[in-house]
Parts: C-alpha cells; structure tokens; sequence
C-alpha cells in the first residue's frame, strides 16, 4: 500500500474493465473492509449482495435510468443494502462501508464505481428499490442505497491533482 494520500489521491472512479475475473481474495478483503467499518451505535444496519453472474450484472446496469451502464462490464458488483428499522443512520453507516470498499479495491490495484440507487428509477418511473427487489429477493424494510462495480482497470487516470482542491472551502471557526 501507499500511504494514505497517496492512496486516496489515485483512488478515482473507474467505469472501464477488463475482462479479468478478481480472485476469491481479493473480494474476501473487499467485503472485510465494509463489515469492519464504523457505524452509528455500532448498530451494522447494512447487509451486502454479491453479484458476478454476468446476466444478473446487465440487469443491474439498467435498473436505473442512467448512470449504472459500466456495471453490465464490470468482473464483480456488491449491492449495498440497510435494515432500515435498525437506525436512522443507515444512510450514513451504507456510505461508509461502501466507501471502505473502494479503498481496499483501490489498495488491491482495482478499479471501482458507485452508482446510486436510493432515490432512482426507470426512465417511467418504476423506482429502482423495486427493481432490485425483485431482481435479488431484497425483503420489505431494506433499502439499496448504492451498488460499487468492481473489476481491473481498463484505463489509466491520472491521481487526482492538487492544484484542483478547493482550500476555500475550508472554514475556521465560523462560516
């Protein structure tokens, strides 16, 4: 590994793979990642669904309008999910541990995409958590928040660069 800023400068979305499968390792240490992150009261409300059968992929990258299209490519994806009735925080607590897994994925020298799904639907309004409910047996009272695709890059993307951070955003004291 990297240290740390390096690791997150050149940890960047990558929506291009490969056709290379990850080992069982590999997404081991993934999943690791998220189930040891932190959560609100240590309350653990999310739950993950792996998926690498390519046809249930290409039925995932079209469960929302737009912006889920890489998932039909990529080697692996994990459907981040919550227990809703567990916390007011799942929301948060989902964003975490999906956040972790991009990390280990970026450590391990994969390539990884968010793409939201709480709050999406089809182009005809069909939301997307019923879509994946019923593409993935998702119980009443779960909610997806997001599913990372993951796989080996395809494409090289330069860290990201220091002369773009925003210090001026940064407020001492009072906005």
């Amino acid at each position: 590994m990297d240290n740390f800023s390096t690791l997150i400068a050149n940890r960047r979305s990558m929506r291009k793979f490969t056709e290379q499968k990850l080992d069982q390792e590999q997404k081991r240490l993934i999943l690791r990642s998220a189930l040891i992150a932190p959560s609100s009261k240590n309350t653990r409300s999310w739950e993950f669904i792996t998926v690498e059968d390519r046809d249930m992929l290409q039925k995932l990258s079209v469960a929302r309008e737009s912006g889920s299209g890489f998932l039909a490519e990529c080697a692996w994806a994990v459907v981040v999910v919550a227990d809703k009735s567990k916390t007011d925080c799942w929301i948060e607590d989902c964003s975490i541990a999906a956040t972790f897994m991009q990390l280990q994925a970026q450590d391990l020298g994969l390539g990884s995409c968010w793409t939201q799904m709480r709050g999406r639907s089809l182009a005809d309004g069909t939301p997307s958590d019923k879509v994946l409910a019923g593409l993935l047996g998702i119980p009443e009272g779960f909610e997806p928040l997001c599913i990372i695709g993951f796989g080996y890059k395809n494409q090289e993307r330069k860290p990201y660069e220091d002369e773009k951070i925003e210090w001026a955003k940064i407020h001492s004291e009072k906005f």
